[in-house]
């Protein structure tokens, strides 16, 4: 972003190869967010092992709930810090905070210590999602927004199977503090090369009054020059704009079905990342069995991203994240029955190819729903919103393990399957109830009164 890209400066296409380094890097900042959410439920059998360190599934299941409720706080307040700070350095925030909070479950005495360090990664780990599905989309080729947001989610999985190997391998030689301490990379890798390579968003360059900066990142990448209509508006009043742009005529339906499609689909997300190892463990698998299903999991979910983006992209997102939902029901229901090792192994392998993406999808779906200036705060919300999902699962689960009744929560899961999919399945419906709901010319107007 130095001189050299002047107006004058020749654009460059709109490519997956002009877009890479954005991709990228996003997608190494999701990856070590998928690995941090998913070492809790990794080492949890390990740490309920651990009698020096006081944990319980009760209290187990609470400070799965303080991680997410800090990814509650996170989500809703990172997209009202970028407007003063940017998303580079918001996203730089992120990374540095479930780092940090990473180091504190590591050195943790007990059970106190350790729920802070939980929430104090749950804040960064909420701020990183929006805020790097926000600069995917923005930079994303055009008719290729779902196809793209499945690629960076891919790296969600990978970081979760990363956690599981570290579950797996470094937990039983050495501890499970040390998968903790593996946590801590982020701050070491990701920081140094997200202030050195990410480009702001031309959107919030434009808002911050950085006009030639904003048609410098344009050009170099291929999009188009942000105007005043794509740009957020700036501070409190813009902020306070943005939100209530989520309920003008068109959206106002919409919505609400896309936060209770989203609710359904982090619940799933979170309480099986936190509890699907323990879950199988009651069940009566080994303890190397039960931790290898939060990889097979999570192997699936890779498949089902890159499956989902491109399905997406052709039949559109809010058919399949509907279909998807009603699909991880169904292999949720299959996983309450007491089957053949080999069996379960696959079963968990194709519920992972649709639980996960099916809420990616609900992301992509807020593409057909916002415009361009509302996209940031959609997305925030739709994710923030949802984290309450992510809040509930892991407490829910913990108090159905507390009282012997760890079975139930595959039928939980499957609960949230179907109110998911019914949830995203209205959303168009609902935009064309929103449609006939915005104000009407006046020609309209008058043979309406006629006929009444």
């Amino acid at each position: 972003m130095n001189s050299s890209h002047s107006s004058a400066a020749p654009r460059s296409p709109h490519t997956f190869r002009t877009v890479f380094p954005v991709l990228a890097l996003c997608w190494l900042a999701v990856f070590f967010d998928g690995m941090d959410v998913n070492i809790y439920g990794a080492v949890m059998p390990h740490m309920l092992d651990d009698s020096g360190l006081g944990l319980t599934p009760a209290t187990a299941g609470t400070i799965g709930s303080w991680t997410t409720f800090g990814m509650l706080i996170g989500a809703l307040t990172a997209g009202n810090l970028t407007d003063w700070l940017g998303r580079r350095l918001m996203l730089v925030t992120s990374v540095t905070l479930f780092s940090l909070g990473s180091a504190i479950c590591a050195v943790a005495p007990g059970v106190g210590l350790f729920g802070a360090g939980r929430f104090v990664a749950g804040l960064g780990l909420g701020g990183l999602m929006p805020l790097c599905l926000a600069m995917v989309m923005e930079f994303a080729p055009p008719r290729r927004a779902a196809l793209t947001t499945g690629l960076l989610m891919t790296s969600y999985h990978f970081g979760g199977m990363a956690a599981t190997g570290l579950g797996l391998t470094l937990a039983p030689a050495a501890g499970w503090r040390w998968v903790f301490w593996a946590g801590v990379l982020p701050a070491l890798v990701a920081v140094p090369l997200l202030l050195k390579l990410l480009p702001e968003s031309p959107g919030v360059l434009l808002a911050h009054g950085e006009r030639a900066k904003a048609d410098a990142v344009a050009d170099r990448y291929g999009l188009p020059r942000p105007t005043e209509v794509a740009a957020p508006a700036a501070g409190a009043a813009g902020r306070l704009a943005a939100i209530r742009a989520l309920f003008r005529p068109e959206s106002r339906w919409a919505t609400p079905l896309l936060w209770l499609a989203s609710f359904s689909g982090l619940l799933l997300v979170y309480g099986v990342s936190t509890w699907l190892p323990q879950m199988m463990r009651a069940s009566g698998y080994g303890l190397n069995s039960s931790i290898s299903f939060l990889m097979v999991i999570n192997a699936g979910g890779i498949v089902g991203l890159l499956i989902a983006g491109r399905a997406a992209d052709r039949f559109g997102a809010v058919r399949v994240s509907a279909i998807w939902f009603v699909l991880t029901a169904a292999g949720a229901l299959l996983l309450k029955s007491q089957l053949p090792l080999g069996v379960t192994y696959a079963v968990v392998a194709v519920t992972g190819v649709f639980l996960f993406s099916a809420q990616v999808m609900v992301y992509a779906a807020t593409n057909t729903v916002y415009r361009d200036s509302e996209r940031a705060a959609g997305l925030g919300w739709v994710n923030g919103i949802g984290r309450t999902g992510a809040v509930v699962g892991p407490w829910l689960i913990g108090v159905l393990a507390t009282n012997g009744n760890q079975s139930w929560g595959f039928t939980t899961f499957a609960l949230a399957g179907l109110v998911g999919a019914v949830a995203i399945a209205l959303v168009p419906l609902a935009r064309r109830i929103g449609r006939s709901d915005a104000p009407a010319a006046p020609a309209p107007v008058a043979a309406t009164v006629g006929l009444s």
